[in-house]
């Protein structure tokens, strides 16, 4: 992961399991004053189900996926994206077994929804706040 290549916001594996948000760089604007936004992909996979999909990420993606980071530290369960354009991830923590279950729900485009159980420990936080600001500084957005 440098900032030269693609960076994986979210990063969530183990035990034979992932999920994975990778964002590629900046997407093309369609209109002069549109606001800037990340092209991304979900990557999921486990050893029954391996799939991808695309994916846009705006700055307020970004703000909100930094206040899920925030509730999930102090052990809340997450929604982000929920009701929008686009997937939907929703994670449910387990503390005493330091594991957490993630679903991808994708009501637009394949109309899939899929739920993996990865390990959750206190050090994947340090790892998720590190990735977001490197997201940041890579690609810095305007809201148009």
């Amino acid at each position: 992961m440098t900032a030269e290549g693609p960076i994986d916001l979210i990063r969530l594996e183990g035990e034979g399991n992932s999920v994975v948000l990778r964002l590629a760089g900046r997407a093309e604007r369609r209109e002069p004053d549109a606001a800037d936004g990340l092209v991304g992909e979900f990557l999921v996979e486990t050893p029954f189900v391996r799939g991808s999909l695309g994916t846009s990420v705006t700055q307020g993606d970004l703000r909100q996926w930094q206040q899920v980071l925030d509730a999930l530290d102090a052990g809340q369960d997450v929604a982000w994206r929920e009701d929008a354009r686009g997937p939907e991830v929703f994670i449910e923590r387990d503390a005493e077994e330091e594991r957490a279950q993630v679903t991808i729900r994708d009501r637009s485009m394949s109309l899939t929804t899929v739920t993996v159980t990865v390990p959750l420990v206190d050090a994947w936080f340090d790892d998720a706040y590190r990735r977001l600001d490197l997201a940041w500084e890579t690609w810095p957005m305007t809201e148009g």
